[in-house]
C-alpha cells in the first residue's frame, strides 16, 4: 500500500483518500496499484458495502502525475493505472466521492464511474488530454456523451476547459454541492447510508442501472487505452507535457 493512500474503514464504507498534497495529490503508478488493490479486496471483503474516494489537504487530484506519463517504459497491459482503469469499470458496490478543490484528468473521469458525487463550492473540474497530446481514459468517450449529450461533451474534451461547480451539476456530473467544510463530511454520511441499508438490494440496482452500458464502455476503455498510449509515445504529447511540467515549475 502506498503511503499516498490511506485507507479507513467506517460504519461498512471504506473511504480511500488521495494523500500526496505537496504534488496536489498528484496520482502516481505506485498510487494506482495501492487503489487497485483496495477495490480488489473491498469486493471480497462483505464487511464493506461502499467505497468513498476523496482527497487531502482540500485538493481531489491533480490527475496523472506528469513526470510519470514521461517515465513510461513498460506495456500498457502491465501498468498499474490500466489495472485500476478496469477495476474501477467492473466494481460491483456502490462508489461515492466528496470532491474539494481540483479534479483534473482522471480526477474527473474516475467520477464518471461513481454513484454519489459531492462536491465543494470552489471545486474546478478540467478534462485536458487533448492540451498534453493525448485522448479520453477511462470510458470518458461513452460516459460523458451519455450524461452531457455530445456537443457539451465534445466541448468540454476537445478543448480542455476548466469548468465549476455550476457546469458540473449542470451536466449531471455531480450530485449537490455543499459547503468547503461540509463535503467530506456530507459524502461520509451518505455512504453509511448506502451502507446500511440491505446490501444486496442496492447492489442489484446499481447491476440494473449500469448493465444497458457495459458493452459500450468495456469496448470504449479498450479503444482509449489503445489510443492513448500511441498518443503519449508521441514527439508531440512528450513536448506537450514537458511544457505543462515547465509552467507548473514555472520555469
Amino acid at each position: 500500500m502506498s503511503s499516498h493512500i490511506t485507507q479507513q474503514v467506517s460504519q461498512g464504507v471504506l473511504v480511500l483518500t488521495f494523500n500526496r498534497p505537496e504534488k496536489r495529490n498528484a496520482l502516481t503508478q505506485e498510487m494506482y496499484q495501492s487503489l487497485t488493490d483496495a477495490l480488489e479486496q473491498a469486493s471480497q471483503n462483505d464487511e464493506i458495502r461502499v467505497v468513498m474516494f476523496q482527497g487531502a489537504s482540500n485538493c481531489f487530484t491533480a490527475g496523472n502525475d506528469l513526470k510519470d506519463f514521461l517515465a513510461m517504459n513498460q506495456p500498457p497491459e502491465s501498468l498499474p493505472v490500466v489495472h485500476f482503469l478496469r477495476a474501477l469499470m467492473y466494481f460491483e458496490k456502490p462508489l461515492v466521492a466528496s470532491v474539494t478543490g481540483a479534479a483534473v484528468g482522471i480526477g474527473t473521469t474516475l467520477l464518471l464511474h461513481c454513484d454519489l458525487i459531492y462536491a465543494a463550492e470552489d471545486s474546478r473540474f478540467q478534462l485536458p488530454f487533448t492540451q498534453l497530446g493525448l485522448v479520453p481514459e477511462a470510458g470518458a468517450s461513452v460516459l460523458l456523451p451519455q450524461l452531457a449529450g455530445y456537443p457539451r461533451a465534445a466541448e468540454l474534451l476537445f478543448l480542455g476547459d476548466m469548468f465549476d461547480t455550476e457546469t458540473a451539476r449542470e451536466i449531471g456530473l455531480i450530485n449537490k454541492v455543499l459547503d468547503d467544510d461540509d463535503v467530506l463530511s456530507y459524502g461520509l454520511q451518505q455512504a453509511q447510508r448506502l451502507a446500511a441499508m440491505p446490501s444486496e438490494a442496492i447492489y442489484a440496482s446499481r447491476k440494473l442501472l449500469r448493465q444497458p452500458r457495459r458493452k459500450a464502455l468495456k469496448r470504449s476503455l479498450e479503444a482509449e487505452l489503445t489510443c492513448f498510449f500511441n498518443a503519449l509515445a508521441s514527439d508531440a504529447s512528450k513536448s506537450a507535457i514537458e511544457k505543462a511540467l515547465k509552467r507548473v515549475s514555472g520555469e
